[in-house]
């Protein structure tokens, strides 16, 4: 049974690197702080976790014991320990704090999928597994829009987004 469909996932994540002049803008400050100093090394992470997922998965995919024992041991406990760092990051403004929320619900639901394919897994079910993968896609979604409401809001704020090396991202 083809348990999951290929699914990747490029890190969300961006980097500031240019301020456009400086200012009193309090949401510019904190899209700063947030991008370049909290969510760096929270983007390796989660990079590194996708990373294990997608190896035993998609064309990577062998069978359902090495799926599930990854899942098991390394990717659902590393993506736990990712959000609650990612759930303990502090914003000071409502605007940033909004969409730093929303990469949090994308992320549980991610995480809820993962535990939906081991169960998948557990009860040989096709029908959770398709479930698994509908909730991956609207993870996927929900990162790629809040991805644009960050580089909206950067626009907004006078904030210059440019690439991270090898970042397919943005």
């Amino acid at each position: 049974m083809n348990l999951v469909k290929r699914f990747a996932l490029a890190s969300m994540l961006m980097f500031i690197f240019i301020l456009s002049g400086c200012s009193d803008d309090p949401v510019q400050e904190d899209l700063l702080h947030y991008v370049n100093e909290e969510m760096p090394d929270l983007a390796d992470e989660e990079t590194k976790v996708v990373g294990k997922y997608e190896a035993v998965t998609g064309v990577n995919y062998t069978d359902d014991y090495t799926l599930y024992d990854a899942l098991k041991l390394e990717i659902i406990p590393e993506y736990n320990a990712f959000i609650q760092k990612l759930e303990a990051v502090e914003t000071k403004t409502d605007e940033l704090r909004k969409l730093h929320e929303d990469f949090i619900e994308a992320t549980n639901l991610q995480a809820s999928a993962f535990l939906l394919i081991v169960t998948a897994i557990e009860n040989q079910d096709s029908n959770t597994i398709n479930e698994a993968n509908e909730k991956l896609n609207t993870a996927r979604k929900m990162m790629r829009d809040y991805q644009n409401d960050v580089e909206k809001l950067a626009k907004k704020h006078d904030v210059k987004l440019e690439k991270k090396e090898n970042d397919e991202s943005l």
